[in-house]
């Protein structure tokens, strides 16, 4: 059997968590006879349907990049990849995400997108928060539709500071979320592979809003219930993930979810848990391969 391994060729910020990700995934393929080559995205410069010849008789490909035209080249070349094209651009832009996760009815915290505008042109005009504000509470939340590790969540107590926000934003996808207040500073974290947590943790910051490790939240070991479980296995099947990280509020009406990640680092995740998580994504990968 034999694989690629993509990777982005620019990304430098954690480099040396990247590159740990990347070892302990072809580690994982090595000790399951899987020849997986590492590529990154500036490796296929080609014009379809040619591939690089020494990658155009590959398996498969696990793609560990959010490059969605590359990764929707390679399928157009007959590749299967892992994840999809399409789960990476949903989970990508969270914008998305929300509709396709509302299209299947899954519980979320109350979201409102917001009007999209041009770089141009801002917004002059903010009335409209002032609705929002009447319909999700303050204080609330204001997502990115684009960004990682929670650097572009935001808290706006006010409308004025949710006009800030927005306004220096502007031509971003954004939307609006309702705080959950009795899980400020904390969410779960399931790893979900082919529809089954393998591993599961708590994260806890008691010094942001946001519970993300790198804000100053740690993990703790955690067991799933049931509800949680089958909540983050419906939210990969709507979004037709093979394997994700699904970040869960645990909220008075119930659990709700908060994100999905398609290409959720898990290296901190499997130390605390001592689980096998890039074995797990190989070998979900091989016997969806070979059916």
């Amino acid at each position: 059997m034999k694989g690629i391994l993509v990777t982005n060729a620019f990304w430098q910020w954690r480099k040396e968590a990247f590159d740990s990700l990347a070892n302990a995934l072809l580690d994982a393929a090595k000790k399951r006879n899987i020849d997986l080559i590492p590529r990154t995205n500036q490796d296929f410069l080609c014009a379809l349907p040619d591939l690089p010849a020494v990658d155009g008789d590959a398996d498969f490909v696990l793609f560990w990049d959010k490059d969605v035209r590359l990764a929707r080249m390679l399928e157009q070349a007959g590749l299967p990849v892992f994840n999809s094209s399409r789960a990476i651009a949903l989970c990508d832009d969270k914008t998305l995400t929300h509709l396709a996760l509302s299209r299947a009815e899954l519980p979320m915290p109350r979201t409102v997108l917001c009007p999209q505008t041009f770089p141009a042109n801002g917004y002059p005009d903010v009335g409209f928060l002032n609705q929002v504000g009447e319909m999700l509470g303050w204080p609330l939340v204001v997502k990115e539709g684009f960004g990682s590790f929670g650097y572009q969540v935001y808290l706006a107590r006010t409308a004025e500071d949710a006009a800030g926000i927005i306004r220096k934003r502007a031509g971003t996808p954004l939307l609006f979320q309702e705080f959950i207040r009795e899980s400020a500073g904390q969410d779960l974290r399931l790893y979900m592979v082919g529809g089954e947590c393998v591993a599961a943790m708590r994260r806890v910051n008691p010094r942001d809003f946001r519970a993300n490790i790198q804000h100053g939240g740690h993990g703790e070991k955690y067991a799933p219930t049931a509800e949680e479980t089958a909540l983050a296995a419906a939210a990969c099947r709507a979004l037709r993930l093979d394997f994700a990280g699904v970040d869960i509020l645990q909220s008075a009406r119930g659990p709700l979810i908060c994100e999905v990640n398609s290409n959720a680092h898990f290296t901190a995740l499997a130390a605390l848990t001592k689980a096998d998580i890039p074995g797990s994504i190989l070998e979900h990968v091989l016997q969806s391969v070979v059916k």
